[in-house]
Formats: C-alpha cells, structure tokens, sequence
C-alpha cells in the first residue's frame, strides 16, 4: 500500500499536529521521518492543549502505531519528558510506540556544542533552538554518531565518552563564554536513556516494508517546514535535514514509487521564527493583528513568530518541490476582521518582476508584488460546513486553488480538531 505524506508548505508552524490528529483515524501507523525535538506539533482536543516534540502526532488514538523513523534525531531527556506527561494523560505509549534503532541521539555535548556555536556568530546568528540538532545532523553525517540500536551494545558508554570528550573539546575552539555542569547533565542524561531503553526498538525500514505489503496504511508526518529544507530552503536561515518529500524515503527506508498522496499544510498568511529573509513580513498593526490574533508564538521555544501576507510564490515552489496532490488551509479564522487582504502573486527581483523562488531572497534583492481581495467580518471558530464560509474567503480560496493548480481539500476555523472544514 503507498504511503501517504503530510508536509508544511513555509517556515514550519502551520498546523501540521492538529491534521496528523484529525487523519489519524485513516492510517494504521504515523511514522516521523526528520527533525527532532525543533519541532512542537500542537493538537487542541477536549478544550487541552498538547505539544508534541519527537513523538508522532497520532499517539493520543489507541488504535495507531506512532513510529519514530531513522532520519529522526532524538534528545532523550526531552523525550522522557514527554512520555511522562502522556503518562499523566493515560496514554499507553509502550503499546503504541516504536523507535527506529538507526535513529540518531542528541547528547548534552551537542546541545552545549549548538549553543557555543550559536554565541559565537553574534548578530549573524541563524536562530537556532539550541536543541542540538545541526551539531547531531554533523556528527551522523561525520559517521561519528550514537544512534539508538548502539544502546543495545555492550560498549555503548564507551562510544558516548569518545564522543562527549571530543564535543567538550571542540566547545572550548568557539572561545565563548558557556558556562555548563557537564555531570549534572549527563545524570538526567543516563536517567532518560534508561527509560528509552523500556521502549520498542526495530528495524524500520523492515517493519514498514512489511507494513505495506501487508495493506497498513501509513501516514509519513514531517516536521519544521519545507523553506526550512537543507537543500531548498532558504539557506543558511534552515533546519539541518530534508523537510521535503524526498526527506521521507530517506527518513523511513521508503522507496519513491511507494509514496502515493503528498499532503501539503500552509496558513491562509505567512509567518517565520527566528532569523532569515521573508519578503512579505509586516511591520504595521496588520502584522500585530495576525500574531495576537492567531497566537503566534513558537510551540517549542516561545519566541513571538514573524507574520506577514500569504506568499504565493514561495508557496507554488513549495508545491513543485514535494509534489503536492492535496492542500490543507489553516487559521483561516485568524484573517476574519480585516476589510482586506493580500497575496505576494510575483517579485521585482533586480529590476525584473518574476514568478519563481529565486536563489536569494534578502530584501534588498526584491520586493513582493501584490493582489488585494476583500476580507470578511465572519467568525468562522463556529461554522462546521463549508456553504457556510464567507463569499470572500471562498473568493480567496478560488484564487489561489486555480494560481497553485491544486485542490484545497480542507480548511482549519479553529485549533481544536472539530474546527475543521473538509471540502
């Protein structure tokens, strides 16, 4: 059976938790296939809210498998952290959670290795999370890594102090000023490791070859965003894996021709955390509109999200990039209020006006070009059916299906799960 991908289509952020929860109940496993603790997927069911880091989206049904895939890198503390509030939750998670043995581990060093990094580049900073990701991303692609199936060897401890005494010593070459209790980290360090190890580890790219010969429908969810790409975002201001589609073949074992609906989550607007270009970025009492209004601050690190109008060019790239079959509009709610709207439909990149995601997007390259539409007064946190939208935001809906060429399959009112429109 194919295996269906659900990707964000901008700068992360866009709501991919909540539909990983709301499709659920239409796949037998939901497989993360990249990224690691970045990522803050948040799901809002029965008036609780819930951040998800590593773990899937889909651990909260009884009935779904929620795997945790070889391209994922995994902080073992700050999955212990999560496993302990869904044991406060109730949630069997030892039944319905298996971890891939080639997924890599973040240690203390590496976080300690992301923020020295990070101090030392001053105002030149990417706006790192400071988990540790790029510097575990570095030591996979070094082959120095310890990934999760070493845990099962009986010199495991013996690779993490080569590792960690290499780390220590590569913090002291950034010359900044980290202060640090190495031993009090490795304690809740080798604490976390011992509850890891009382979880199910396979072989993934088996398990889900297996899977898929056997008819289980598998749902691949990606984390961060498809501008955040190593590759095709907007480098150096990216995360430090595939966000793409072609992140889940290499991030779960799948083969390409294996991959059937390719689920593409975007914001109605457009927002950005942390530092890098973002060409239709607000400044005005419109773009404070959108952040207070749509409660734009990181799930992950609090820190306030840039907003700005929908970018309809950096959102047809992304389309091309995955491969997109379905759209999935969220916080469609936020945008109710305003007597009007924008689209970014082209850029005047150095004196030309273009119509594709060029190599570099700083500002002082180009200038978005936009369409205005009319804005409706509706509150949509209600409305359950879609002949109930507003003519305007059916207008706005039309406009970009027939510019991007696919269908908008789904419409988000709201952040709880019942806040969902299908079309």
């Amino acid at each position: 059976m194919a295996v269906d991908l659900l990707l964000g289509l901008q700068w992360g952020d866009e709501g991919k938790g909540k539909i990983v929860d709301v499709l659920t109940s239409n796949y037998n496993i939901i497989a993360r296939f990249q990224g690691g603790p970045n990522a803050g997927h948040t799901l809002v069911f029965n008036g609780m809210k819930h951040v998800l880091h590593t773990i899937p989206s889909g651990i909260f049904h009884k009935e779904a498998v929620n795997l945790v895939g070889n391209g994922v890198v995994i902080d073992p503390v700050i999955f212990k952290k999560e496993l302990d509030k869904l044991s406060l939750q109730k949630v069997d998670y030892k039944k319905s959670l298996v971890i891939s043995r080639k997924a890599h581990l973040i240690l203390p060093t590496h976080r300690l290795l992301d923020a020295a990094s990070e101090a030392s580049k001053g105002k030149a900073k990417i706006g790192s999370t400071l988990k540790g990701i790029g510097p575990t991303y570095m030591d996979k692609t070094g082959r120095n890594g310890i990934r999760v199936g070493d845990l099962e060897l009986d010199n495991w401890k013996e690779k993490y102090r080569s590792l960690a005494n290499k780390h220590e010593s590569m913090v002291s070459f950034y010359n900044v000023d980290l202060e640090y209790d190495l031993n009090e980290l490795e304690v809740e360090f080798f604490e976390a490791i011992k509850v890891l190890k009382s979880l199910k580890f396979i072989d993934s790219e088996e398990y889900l070859h297996q899977a898929q010969r056997n008819g289980k429908s598998i749902l691949a969810e990606g984390a961060q965003g498809s501008l955040l790409d190593i590759d095709f975002g907007t480098y150096p201001f990216v995360t430090s894996s595939n966000t793409t589609a072609a992140g889940a073949c290499t991030g779960l074992g799948i083969a390409p021709n294996a991959i059937g609906e390719v689920y593409g989550i975007f914001k109605a607007y457009t927002t950005r955390v942390g530092s890098g270009p973002f060409p239709t970025e607000l400044f005005d009492q419109d773009g404070e509109t959108m952040g207070r209004v749509g409660n734009e601050f990181g799930a992950t690190t609090g820190r306030s999200r840039r907003c700005g109008w929908l970018d309809l060019v950096a959102l047809r790239y992304a389309c091309q990039v995955n491969g997109v079959t379905q759209l999935m509009m969220m916080k469609a709610d936020v945008l109710s209020g305003f007597k009007s709207l924008k689209v970014c439909t082209s850029y005047k990149y150095k004196g030309e006006i273009i119509n594709h995601f060029p190599y570099n997007v700083e500002a002082h390259n180009l200038s978005p070009i936009y369409t205005d539409f009319e804005g409706w007064v509706e509150d949509l946190t209600e409305m359950s059916n879609k002949s109930t939208l507003p003519k305007s935001l059916n207008t706005y809906i039309d406009f970009l299906e027939k510019e991007l060429q696919i269908p908008i399959k789904l419409v988000s009112v709201g952040p709880d799960r019942k806040q969902t429109i299908f079309r």
